[in-house]
């Protein structure tokens, strides 16, 4: 006689689910990521771990943490899901079809300009596609949150993280019309300690020392205002204002520049170069309309600024 073992159904939605809970590190944010409540969500759970007999996760009071177990289940479940996304995709029709979310953080300024229009052009394009896109200056933990592709400036320490350079733009100064009337320019950066300057912070402090090149010798120079902020669009927005200099990625202001709003200032001096990249965690499987948003803003990038693309070694 043949017994039969019987296990509770496996569904992709708990898979699904126990993905959003190893990366969010907390039951109650992956149901929020899924709109379930926190009851279904443990019930989910309690099935998945039924199914494969086996405790994949520990609880405690403040934060859920992985077994051994639900660490290869993690790994396979994500290569698995990823991958079934791509059949998806490329059935049906004869034509890839894109669908899904693509959650996407960037820079608040970029975001709001440039990296905006790009991808309304995505979205038209692949109109099965749902797009999530957070925007701070403050560097998200791609690992733990629910982020498919960060879009960052700067140089790279992270290196539990896959980079693709998209652009190198730099650092410019500029200040708006009504200001440089009612201060004056700065011929020199020295001169730059006479004035307000705005400053953002990077990396969780205040971004007071400013760079600048001329010939091959590097100019320091630590500056003071009665501005600070966590947010480069308010930067830019209180520099538009006349309030004071502020230190922007010339990508971010390039329509600010053309229509004379802001005025370049020491442009015999080089502000430092900026490098822009698209990150995603490394090992993490990227589902196709991921792969396909990064090709994408990789064609649109190679066409902003080629001047500043083919000077960015000066």
């Amino acid at each position: 006689m043949t017994r039969t073992l019987h296990t509770p159904d496996l569904t992709l939605s708990q898979l699904e689910l126990f993905v959003r809970i190893a990366d969010a590190g907390s039951l109650s944010a992956a149901a929020r990521q899924l709109q379930l409540t926190p009851a279904a969500a443990s019930a989910a759970l309690k099935r998945l771990e039924a199914a494969f007999g086996a405790r994949l996760v520990e609880r405690s009071t403040r934060s859920m943490r992985l077994t051994g177990e639900g660490e290869l289940l993690r790994d396979h479940a994500r290569r698995a899901l990823g991958e079934l996304d791509d059949a998806r995709a490329q059935l049906g029709a004869g034509r890839e079809t894109l669908s899904g979310d693509i959650h996407l953080a960037a820079p608040s300024d970029l975001g709001r300009g440039a990296l905006s229009a790009m991808l309304d052009r995505f979205i038209e394009q692949h109109p099965g596609v749902r797009l999530t896109l957070y925007l701070s200056d403050t560097v998200q933990d791609l690992v733990r949150e629910r982020v498919d592709l960060a879009v960052r400036y700067g140089e790279l320490p992270d290196s539990s993280l896959v980079a693709r350079r998209l652009h190198v733009t730099r650092r410019v100064l500029v200040a708006s019309p009504a200001y440089i009337e009612r201060h004056g320019a700065p011929q020199q950066p020295a001169d730059l300690g006479r004035h307000n300057c705005l400053v953002l912070y990077r990396g969780g402090r205040p971004h007071l020392t400013w760079r600048f090149m001329r010939a091959g010798t590097e100019t320091r120079v630590r500056v003071q205002g009665n501005r600070m902020a966590w947010d480069g669009a308010i930067v830019r927005q209180w520099a538009l204002e006349g309030l004071g200099i502020a230190t922007k990625a010339r990508l971010d202001v390039a329509d600010d520049l053309r229509s004379g709003r802001l005025v370049e200032l020491l442009t015999d001096w080089r502000g430092e170069d900026f490098p822009l990249h698209a990150l995603l965690p490394a090992g993490r499987h990227m589902p196709l309309r991921v792969r396909r948003l990064l090709d994408f803003l990789g064609d649109c990038f190679a066409q902003v600024e080629p001047e500043l693309r083919a000077s960015s070694g000066g």
